[in-house]
């Protein structure tokens, strides 16, 4: 369940803040075609490369004129919320479970070789229930009934669906789709062609929770679309490529925002990732955007790291329900999330089939 470690409370404090090229000082909006994603810069160049000029103009009038396309869709309402489903009594709830309040943040988790085997086994499960959610993805498909097929297979394996009660929450999964930027409840919303969503697994399953998230197309996308995604992936795994015992956690956040600023996108910074093992939410808490934070990762260690990205620069507005969080703007969320055990040597993705 994305960042809600700290997504729920305060936002944590952190600081952020080729001889022929010149930046101008009012960018337009960034160019992407083909392979590459040209980040949000644009430069002036030479005679002999003005072909190239005449390309983005062409480019970016095209990217308008999808954009426009993409905002006639009809803005994300809420649906029906059906009854929340019932788990067998035999199996057992993590200790939030009928109580509304949120849980007190704990103190960060290590774990010995039992607990790394607890948590290797409950995350190899959530990343099969989110494989299996992904190919129920298609227009016309209800959220409440990807809702539905995870909870089954969820209990089927004798696990408990972890976002179920969490503060009230009354699903076993999120579904995030287009401008849903995290914490999406499942109802009687029908996807549709050319939807984005974002699933996110988490389960309990002997004692241990482990999480994941993806974000899925419905149908056919535009490139756009599909760059934005490739990107928002990419932005995960560098975020995980620089972790291994005795590295300073902003380390993660610094690498992550300044890939998505290099694709011209933006890190949402109110969610993070969060220590993860017998406690579903725990310190340290990971910040996606650059930070000046001290602390430093230890083996044994295990914790999500999720970063959420937007298309355009903008606020996140919450629901009534008090989960359901939008962009401002209408513009469009992706994320992606695993759960990682800090090694000496670097990470050991948990989640990953």
């Amino acid at each position: 369940m994305a960042g809600l470690g700290a997504g729920l409370g305060a936002r944590p404090s952190a600081a952020f803040e080729a001889t022929c090229f010149r930046p101008l000082a009012s960018p337009p909006r960034p160019v992407r075609f083909g392979k590459l994603i040209v980040p949000k810069r644009y430069f002036t160049v030479s005679s002999r490369l003005a072909w190239v000029e005449d390309e983005l103009m062409e480019t970016t009038k095209s990217q308008e004129q999808s954009s426009v396309k993409s905002k006639k869709r009809p803005p994300l309402r809420r649906g029906k919320v059906s009854p929340q489903l019932p788990v067998p009594e035999h199996i057992p709830r993590p200790s939030y479970v009928g109580s509304k309040e949120l849980p007190e943040l704990c103190k960060g988790q290590l774990h010995d070789v039992q607990g790394i085997a607890g948590m290797r086994a409950a995350c190899k499960l959530a990343a099969r229930v989110l494989d299996f959610a992904g190919t129920l993805v298609k227009p016309s498909v209800t959220t409440n009934e990807i809702d539905a097929a995870v909870h089954n297979m969820i209990i089927e394996a004798g696990a408990y669906p972890s976002p179920l009660g969490y503060r009230g929450f009354p699903k076993s999964i999120c579904t995030s789709v287009n401008e849903c930027v995290c914490h999406g409840v499942p109802d009687s919303t029908q996807l549709q062609n050319g939807d984005i969503i974002n699933i996110d697994v988490n389960v309990f399953l002997n004692g241990y929770h482990g999480g994941t998230s993806k974000t899925f197309v419905c149908g056919q996308v535009d490139d756009s679309i599909k760059h934005f995604l490739k990107a928002a992936e990419e932005c995960l795994e560098k975020g995980i490529s620089v972790c291994r015992d005795g590295v300073n956690y902003k380390k993660i956040g610094k690498k992550i925002s300044k890939l998505a600023y290099f694709y011209g996108y933006y890190v949402v910074e109110r969610f993070v990732g969060h220590g993860i093992g017998t406690m579903y939410h725990s310190e340290p808490l990971i910040l996606h955007y650059a930070n000046e934070n001290s602390g430093r990762m230890a083996a044994g260690q295990i914790f999500t790291i999720e970063p959420i990205l937007t298309m355009e620069k903008t606020e996140c507005v919450t629901w009534e329900d008090g989960w359901t969080t939008v962009t401002a703007d209408g513009s469009w969320a992706a994320q992606f999330e695993h759960t990682i055990l800090v090694t000496r040597n670097g990470a050991e993705i948990l989640t990953k089939l």
